[in-house]
């Protein structure tokens, strides 16, 4: 087995963190390759060196942030994730310090499932293509006031919207700036889409759940500034008055490995904070 680390290397715990992974899977055998810019600092094998089809997992370290940034910088990969946490609020990276040794047992002996999430594919009308694994974000920008967006599914006229701006989301990114903004929490397991509107002028609008079989157009419809289009808060572009995008479920699919020692419900207790019933 081959395993490509991502490590974070800003604190020094970090880096004895990373140490430590590297020494345990070499322990058990496994052909570690590291990031390119830190494989001198943990004298490995960088990842350039490896084949892209050789590759088994891929572990990042940090958080969700840093899964994210992985998979569209190594969009190349096949390979599944496994995220360690370092951070705080994170739904994707599994893996908490104080069980790192446990869970990298549980990986090597194959005790995790790879879920298939879906991911946005798009293209904007002047032909930058674009994905999502979390969610698409058009905003304001530099304009003072609310913009006009209109929302087409299936060139049927959904509304427009007088807001800050619109998201949509898969179910990985629900949880994300979609919730910030009032929209509903979607199972990962759900195959959907969900559009929520930014701080709306009429609070009738609400967020709705769209299937993903179904392209959506996302047109700029005021004569104002231009407004900015990101993705996962990665990549970014402007949209000028009469700029669209088209956005639909993609043939591939963000590929994460969940160990069973977790549950998805129970990161949502913990990771939210809910406290159950009011005592």
């Amino acid at each position: 087995m081959k395993i490509a680390l991502f490590p974070k290397v800003d604190k020094d715990e970090s880096k004895k963190i990373a140490a430590r992974v590297i020494d345990f899977l070499s322990a058990h055998g496994i052909s570690v390759v590291v990031e390119d810019d830190k494989a001198k600092m943990f004298e490995r094998p960088s990842l350039a060196s490896a084949d892209p089809e050789s590759i088994d997992i891929l572990i990042t370290m940090g958080g969700d942030g840093s899964i994210l940034r992985v998979a569209h910088q190594h969009s190349e990969f096949k390979a599944a994730i496994l995220g360690i946490n370092l951070g705080h609020l994170g739904f994707m990276a599994d893996v908490q310090i104080s069980e790192i040794i446990p869970c990298l047992e549980d990986l090597l002996k194959g005790r995790y499932i790879i879920q298939e999430r879906i991911i946005i594919d798009g293209v904007s009308n002047r032909n930058t293509p674009f994905f999502a694994i979390n969610d698409c974000v058009l905003h304001r920008a530099q304009n003072p006031s609310l913009v006009e967006i209109a929302i087409y599914v299936d060139d049927l006229l959904l509304n427009n919207f007088q807001a800050d701006g619109v998201i949509l989301a898969t179910p990985t990114g629900s949880t994300a700036y979609s919730l910030a903004a009032g929209g509903p929490i979607l199972s990962p397991e759900i195959d959907a889409f969900v559009l929520t509107p930014i701080c709306p002028h009429t609070i009738s609008y609400r967020p709705i759940v769209i299937p993903p079989h179904q392209d959506i157009r996302i047109e700029y419809v005021s004569k104002n500034q231009p407004i900015e289009f990101i993705t996962d808060g990665l990549q970014h572009f402007e949209m000028s008055p009469g700029d669209h995008v088209i956005l639909k479920k993609s043939s591939r699919t963000f590929k994460l490995i969940h160990l069973k020692r977790t549950d998805y419900f129970s990161t949502l207790r913990h990771k939210l904070g809910w406290s159950g019933k009011l005592r």
